[in-house]
């Protein structure tokens, strides 16, 4: 029998048959999926095949996965976290404050998205207190960093139901993913989408305006009929894993457009003769941000071991 993971802790998984039937699984062993050390070898997301006996059921092999959301495990003897798989479509949950969201975050979930050919859009969170001058040029700076790259901005809120209904159109019909930082937002967003979920959420810390932690697991939901979102606990940092140095200006679709046009072939648009990214930054065509951004990544200490 085949089935969907909606729920993974480790050793244990609940999967949803083909059948529509929620069974509680035990994980095989400690088998790995080909080619990816990582702390989960089952992840929220999976299509797996069971084994069912009288007394439990077995998840006894993964079928191949279209993709996955891998990043930077904090548990030091190994190398990765799967957050989900076979995802269809990504969010991005961004709030300017309680808690700010950086844009270097924002870039690496992007950056992995992109690499493994998820389609992503931005959801710009808690729009409702962003009514003051300040806030409001930060927004337009959002849009000018993001525009060139064509990653789409939603504004939104759990609160006063801003978007929810554009939110809602997009996610029609597919598996999504919600991923941000703790307090961002995502499950009151997935709570206003359909309030019989009723997931928990969780209060902002005042002494460092930071989420509490409210989602411990990644957990699959069905929204209405047919339309899936996967519910990420929060990410405190998004750590980059898998990438070639060379790789990343592949993943910046602006600098990628960019790129055909410079001199050299292998150029890494740092300070190579002929670097029309280079030039463009320097005539602010491309956005500074994006640029440093940009360089960040290739001087980051997760690449070097794959140099």
């Amino acid at each position: 029998m085949n089935g969907l993971v909606i729920r993974s802790t480790g050793s244990f998984a609940t999967v949803r048959t083909d059948e529509g039937i929620n069974l509680e699984c035990r994980v095989r062993g400690l088998f790995r999926i080909k080619g990816i050390r990582s702390t989960n070898p089952i992840a929220v997301g999976d299509r797996v095949v069971l084994e069912i006996e009288e007394t439990h059921t077995t998840i006894v092999d993964i079928l191949p996965r279209e993709n996955y959301l891998i990043r930077k495990s904090i548990n030091l003897s190994k190398e990765s976290h799967i957050l989900a798989a076979n995802i269809q479509q990504a969010f991005i949950v961004a709030t300017l404050h309680s808690p700010r969201t950086s844009t270097g975050f924002i870039d690496r979930l992007l950056l992995t998205c992109e690499a493994y050919q998820i389609p992503v859009m931005i959801l710009l969170n808690k729009i409702d207190l962003c009514d003051n001058p300040k806030d409001q040029a930060k927004i337009e700076e959002l849009h000018a960093m993001y525009s060139p790259a064509e990653y789409e901005i939603l504004h939104v809120s759990a609160l006063t139901g801003e978007g929810i209904d554009t939110l809602k159109d997009k996610m029609r019909g597919k598996i999504n993913l919600m991923s941000g930082h703790s307090g961002s937002g995502k499950s009151s967003l997935i709570n206003k989408i359909n309030p019989s979920l009723d997931l928990r959420t969780g209060d902002i810390s005042k002494a460092h305006a930071k989420g509490q932690h409210t989602t411990t697991f990644a957990e699959l939901f069905e929204l209405f009929p047919g339309t899936w979102m996967i519910d990420t606990p929060g990410v405190k940092e998004f750590g980059m894993v898998d990438m070639e140095k060379s790789e990343i200006a592949d993943y910046f679709p602006e600098i990628r457009l960019l790129s055909t046009q410079c001199k050299f072939n292998n150029c890494m648009h740092v300070n190579e003769p002929g670097c029309a990214v280079r030039e463009m930054a320097d005539s602010e065509m491309l956005h500074e941000q994006r640029y440093v951004s940009y360089l960040g990544m290739l001087e980051s200490d997760e690449l070097k071991k794959n140099w």
